[in-house]
């Protein structure tokens, strides 16, 4: 080796240099490989209720309706449910929007609900702006006054309100109209003697309106129910039905609302629809949500 050591051919730092190169690939490797996949946030729906609004027992029964609504969604882990009676002045509700990523609305003239308050419609828009989902059901669509008709329609894509409201209780057919969407999985026609609105403003032929389930009221195939993909990306839907609480019994009742929930916080549906079951404990009215019933305004 003519005196000199192997170090000075530069050869074995160069081979150190090497091993360390290929252990620390191998560490970074073996870290990406083990490191847990995190899972997703579970989606926060915000579930808004009042008290009695004056209509007979049996009728407009929000509160209860939304316990129901929140047992219906119990089996979705993706989706975290939270209930909140919303009885006027609500103040804590531009709060408890923008922590939403969703919201189902049971309450008394929907439209004036969203935009009675500018700090609360404010709130509102925010929502939908971050592709918030948006959940109107019966009373919950539209408002007496037809001032309230634009800022509702941008938001959920059908209200009504002003001389053009009209209202029908009647047994009549329902059909579902667009039976590859989503929210009519393992729906089928029926039959319902219930309390609809009809004759509604549409976000009919925009972009992303689909109209879901028509009902037969005047002779007319009336749009009671539909499912928007708003230009935001967020989504909407609404269902006029459900006056009668004991409609919280049926299946396709049931089945529908929690299909409209879950679609609009974009989450999965099962092709031949949900499974659903309320029990009936659940279903029930509780006493002291129908002790103080104020008169029909």
């Amino acid at each position: 080796m003519n005196g000199l050591r192997p170090t000075s051919l530069g050869y074995k730092p160069q081979r150190l240099a090497l091993s360390s190169r290929w252990l620390w690939l191998l560490a970074l490797a073996f870290g990406v490989l083990v490191t847990p996949v995190r899972a997703a946030e579970p989606k926060r729906l915000l579930i808004i209720g009042q008290g009695p609004d004056g209509h007979p027992p049996g009728t407009h029964e929000f509160m209860p309706g939304a316990r129901i609504v929140e047992r219906l969604l119990k089996p979705f882990p993706a989706v975290q449910t939270t209930i909140v009676r919303a009885d006027e002045p609500w103040a804590d509700g531009p709060a408890l929007l923008d922590k939403a990523d969703g919201v189902v609305l049971l309450v008394t003239q929907g439209a004036q609900f969203m935009q009675m308050n500018p700090v609360r419609h404010e709130a509102f828009k925010r929502l939908a702006a971050r592709k918030g989902g948006l959940v109107a059901l019966h009373w919950s669509v539209g408002a007496k006054d037809e001032k309230y008709i634009q800022g509702q329609l941008e938001l959920l894509g059908g209200t009504r309100g002003g001389t053009q409201r009209k209202y029908k209780v009647l047994e009549t057919d329902v059909t579902v109209a667009s039976p590859q969407h989503p929210v009519a999985s393992g729906l089928r026609n029926f039959r319902v003697h219930d309390e609809f609105y009809y004759r509604l403003d549409l976000k009919r032929g925009a972009p992303g309106f689909t109209p879901l389930l028509t009902a037969r009221v005047e002779d007319n195939d009336e749009v009671a129910c539909w499912a928007w993909q708003r230009p935001d990306g967020g989504r909407s839907f609404g269902y006029v039905g459900i006056h009668f609480h004991i409609h919280w019994g049926r299946e396709d009742y049931q089945r529908l609302v929690t299909q409209g929930v879950l679609w609009t916080l974009d989450q999965p549906i099962p092709q031949d629809g949900v499974k659903v079951g309320v029990e009936p404990e659940v279903l029930a009215i509780k006493q002291s949500e129908n002790a103080v019933r104020p008169a029909k305004k």
